[in-house]
């Protein structure tokens, strides 16, 4: 069934006032656009009524178009309350918020750091309800595994106290976004394949299968990791609530567990000490580098499978080039266009080392190009994702990994293209105006001989009066990075 229109036509509206029809459920978008227009009109809020349908669901066309209404400037606290508030149940959600923005907006500003306002008071309980169902979708939640006509799928069954699961879909493609999926609740579902995270109407628990032999082996671990002598009912119930039970394979087992709780305990204190096993540290060691990656191939696939240290990134880059190649460029991370396309330098800055490299005779195809640091590390200013500078322990973060790769590469000769990749190969913050040119890399125990330019996005940052003389002297640098190139090759 359609959704009414968001705003009705001037002759439903009676003596000034409003009715606004959203979705049922969470319709955050709805709020969103019908507070525009109510902002934009200065509509007080106690000529208002929201609607928002009794029909549980959340799958349905959206409200009518947006309206012709500018964004609505608010504190960032407030702004951050609505998507954390509009899920709750409560059917005076919306009238609340209206309140709150409207009462921000004539004068209050600061209205939400006074907590023993009625108003702040029930929003800032709403906002903590929410916050805990999403803690419990995402802990309590089981997939069960079946097969379908398109193949594998996991399936799920949860009931939330809230409308929650449009906020709490995004956590479950972070983490199983190599899984075909679906969320079954009483509300609504989710869907993802993949590619797409798409709503749909409700589910139904008939859906769901019996169990499958990953619920098993996951019982036996719980079992395995039980503690008898910590045994603690009310802290249990707690944690995991007994209506959440019946969706978790393990519970099944706890009656048992804790029935024999108080004998496996009194076991564990009446069996004899035993001493510990002293392993051998040398047999250790050797067992950990026999694990350490055997080719440049087996490196990278570490590298792909690792998380960013700063979270963010869309993929890992890696370097490029061939193995035993004369040159190696070490550049400082990669920028908003490597992150995207997965290969390191075809920016704006790559695409100007590249022209300098053609004018100062070295091919870019027989060179290595990487980066100190391998994910993208930025800041979110609209659309725009502006970079920013790894810190010198997110470089030391990633520093093993660069050593690596250059053993598995072995240039003659490595080039640091700015401070970053500097510190990444000295362990120290050296100015480039003092070391630029041939230099000795102590850390890297004489393996590679060394030379140190600028990095070519400075170039990019100069002003125009300054490029040109700025630029002819990077193609200089690496004219000697050539020409020691050659004399290094033989």
């Amino acid at each position: 069934m359609d959704a009414p229109d968001l705003f009705p036509p001037p002759e439903a509206v009676e003596g000034g006032s409003r009715t606004i029809h959203l979705r049922p459920g969470a319709d955050l978008d709805g709020f969103r656009a019908a507070l525009r227009r109510l902002v934009a009109d200065d509509v007080p809020p106690d000529r208002v009524t929201w609607s928002a349908g009794d029909a549980p669901g959340l799958f349905g066309s959206s409200p009518g178009a947006e309206p012709d209404a500018p964004p609505v400037a608010l504190p960032k606290p407030v702004a951050g309350l609505i998507p954390m508030v509009v899920p709750h149940r409560d059917r005076e959600r919306y009238a609340l918020l209206h309140t709150l923005v409207w009462r921000v907006r004539h004068g209050e500003r600061h209205l939400t750091e006074v907590a023993s306002d009625p108003l702040v008071h029930r929003l800032g309980g709403m906002r903590k309800a929410i916050a805990r169902d999403l803690h419990k979708m995402h802990a309590f939640l089981r997939f069960r595994r079946i097969e379908t006509a398109a193949g594998e799928r996991f399936v799920a069954w949860f009931e939330p106290d809230n409308h929650i699961l449009e906020a709490a879909a995004p956590f479950f493609v972070d983490r199983f976004r190599s899984m075909d999926w679906t969320i079954l609740t009483p509300d609504g579902s989710a869907h993802w394949d993949r590619a797409t995270l798409a709503f749909g109407p409700p589910g139904d628990k008939a859906q769901l299968p019996e169990g499958d032999g990953f619920e098993a082996g996951w019982r036996d671990y719980y079992e395995s990791t039980f503690n008898p002598a910590r045994t603690n009912l009310k802290a249990m119930r707690a944690e995991m609530p007994k209506k959440y039970w019946h969706n978790m394979p393990e519970t099944a087992a706890i009656p048992g567990l804790v029935r024999a709780a108080a004998s496996r305990t009194t076991q564990m204190i009446e069996r004899a000490p035993q001493m510990t096993i002293k392993r051998d540290p040398a047999k250790a060691v050797a067992a950990m580098s026999d694990q350490a990656p055997k080719t440049l191939d087996a490196l990278n696939a570490i590298i792909k499978r690792s998380e960013p240290l700063v979270p963010g990134a869309t993929q890992a880059v890696l370097g490029e080039g061939r193995v035993g190649s004369t040159i190696a460029f070490v550049g400082e991370q990669p920028g908003d266009q490597e992150d995207r396309q997965g290969r390191p330098f075809v920016g704006p800055a790559g695409q100007l080392l590249s022209r300098a490299m053609a004018e100062a005779g070295i091919d870019r195809e027989a060179s290595y190009l990487t980066n100190a640091v391998k994910h993208f590390k930025f800041e979110e200013r609209g659309k725009r994702r502006i970079h920013q500078k790894p810190t010198a322990g997110e470089v030391s973060h990633y520093r093993w990994w660069l050593d690596r790769e250059l053993d598995f590469v072995a240039p003659k000769l490595v080039v640091a293209l700015g401070a970053t990749a500097v510190l990444a190969l000295t362990g120290k913050s050296i100015p480039i105006t003092r070391a630029r040119g041939p230099f000795r890399f102590e850390r890297l125990d004489d393996r590679f001989q060394g030379f140190i330019t600028v990095h070519p996005s400075y170039l990019l940052r100069l002003p125009d009066e300054a490029k040109e003389e700025a630029y002819a002297t990077f193609v200089g640098d690496l004219r000697r990075v050539a020409e020691l190139g050659r004399e290094l090759a033989g």
